[in-house]
């Protein structure tokens, strides 16, 4: 890994790295905050995807984390929401291509070449973490996103429930087969068949067996999204179902922005913290 940037910031340094890909065949870049800790001391890490449009930087500026992991001793890394560059296929639309990941393996051309963000966040970065960070106890790991993020977090955790502690969620793509940023964005990476889009569905793949020890997602009412793309009843339904304990705080007036991810991020971080010990 490459250092692009290091800062000093609540007693730890907030980096930024760019590192060669081979799932995304291109060169991608992280944020990392490790927390002031002892000699030989191993800390938990909290991985944090971003929505639509996004990049690391989002999160990293905007995201209000470092007070909170500083306190709890909490590593906070946060990737790229796709690949990125000119050999990299791209679309004109905000919801399809570079900054629209949607954390999928894709199989259908252009983009199967590049877009593999399920590989890269599921297998690639965690073994260059563990080997780049070694104050990072990959044996205590947590999850987190926004939007598309936050289909990506639930999505991720539910396939690899032995890997992850917690799992937490900012305004979360519940069911990304039955919206309209869902339905593009499967169709076109995945195709046609619907059975393939399952395993990038939350509510789908609880309904086939998938579970979760708990779960935290916070939404906001005033959120624009809500009920054509968001549609949290449908997580909370297939939860309650399912028998897993989640939960669901509707918050009164917030939008899908920053402003409201900023307000509730040391409430996750803390509800991370407390799991991963």
């Amino acid at each position: 890994m490459e250092q692009v940037s290091a800062n000093r910031s609540h007693g730890g340094t907030q980096g930024v790295y760019t590192h060669p890909s081979r799932e995304a065949g291109t060169p991608m870049t992280v944020s990392v905050f490790v927390p002031g800790h002892a000699p030989g001391a191993k800390l938990p890490v909290l991985w944090y995807l971003s929505g639509l449009t996004c990049t690391h930087a989002n999160v990293t500026e905007k995201g209000e984390y470092r007070a909170a992991c500083a306190e709890h001793g909490v590593i906070f890394v946060a990737p790229d929401t796709s690949p990125r560059g000119d050999g990299v296929p791209d679309d004109a639309a905000y919801d399809f291509g570079q900054g629209a990941g949607f954390y999928v393996d894709a199989t259908e051309q252009p983009w199967a070449a590049n877009f593999r963000m399920r590989s890269y966040v599921e297998t690639e970065l965690p073994a260059l973490i563990a080997a780049e960070f070694p104050m990072a106890d990959m044996d205590r790991q947590g999850i987190t996103g926004h939007s598309m993020g936050g289909h990506g977090a639930l999505t991720i955790a539910l396939r690899n429930p032995d890997r992850f502690r917690s799992v937490s969620a900012f305004s979360p793509i519940v069911n990304p087969m039955d919206c309209p940023w869902g339905e593009k964005a499967l169709g076109g990476y995945l195709g046609d068949d619907r059975t393939a889009w399952r395993a990038y569905d939350a509510c789908a793949l609880i309904e086939d067996g998938a579970r979760l020890p708990d779960l935290l997602v916070d939404q906001g009412t005033a959120d624009d999204f809500l009920e054509d793309q968001l549609r949290t009843h449908r997580l909370a339904e297939a939860c309650d179902a399912a028998g897993i304990p989640a939960t669901i705080r509707m918050q009164e007036g917030y939008d899908h922005s920053y402003y409201f991810i900023s307000t509730f991020m040391a409430d996750h971080v803390a509800w991370h913290a407390e799991r991963l010990g």
